[in-house]
């Protein structure tokens, strides 16, 4: 299909037209989400068909969908001409079982939170919200989430806590 200069944007028009950044669409360009053609000077232009693609991309943000995931539902619509109608409700469908996974999810993760601040237990080996299934025990004795998720001070070592002097706060 030959696109005459008039259906072809700058990065700049695009970036003006879709409300995101220059930068955020050369790197959608890097992931092979967005194409671009170029000029004999080495100028980007883009088919005025991207703007669907980005309005396609914000959508998926929306909901929470990775940009791997976004690559994935648009490797399944047609990069030459609009999707058809049974095109798009694929996707919707696909997008419609993880809205409904998510929802699922934050209803579990509700329903747990007033459990444990009912509780106030906050027991690491009890927890379903902080521990689930005892992970923690996989990483040994110690305290293994404090300090920036880094490994524990060595024994008889004050550790060093962001943003203070350790030996302060901790009365040393």
């Amino acid at each position: 299909m030959n696109v005459s200069s008039r259906d072809r944007l700058t990065i700049g028009d695009l970036a003006a037209r879709s409300g995101f950044a220059t930068s955020a669409l050369r790197y959608y360009e890097d992931l092979g989400l967005i194409t671009a053609e170029r000029t004999a000077g080495r100028q980007r232009r883009y088919r005025r068909a991207t703007l669907r693609r980005l309005a396609f991309i914000r959508a998926a943000q929306r909901i929470g969908l990775s940009l791997d995931e976004v690559r994935d539902s648009l490797s399944h619509l047609p990069a030459d001409h609009v999707p058809t109608s049974e095109e798009w409700s694929e996707i919707a469908r696909t997008w419609q079982r993880r809205i409904d996974a998510q929802i699922d999810e934050l209803r579990r993760l509700r329903d747990q939170l007033t459990g444990c601040v009912g509780c106030g237990c906050l027991s690491l080996t009890r927890c379903a919200l902080y521990n689930p299934d005892d992970g923690a025990a996989a990483a040994g004795p110690g305290a293994h989430y404090l300090y920036g998720g880094g490994p524990a001070p060595a024994p008889g070592r004050t550790p060093e806590l962001p943003g203070s002097r350790a030996s302060e706060f901790l009365g040393s």
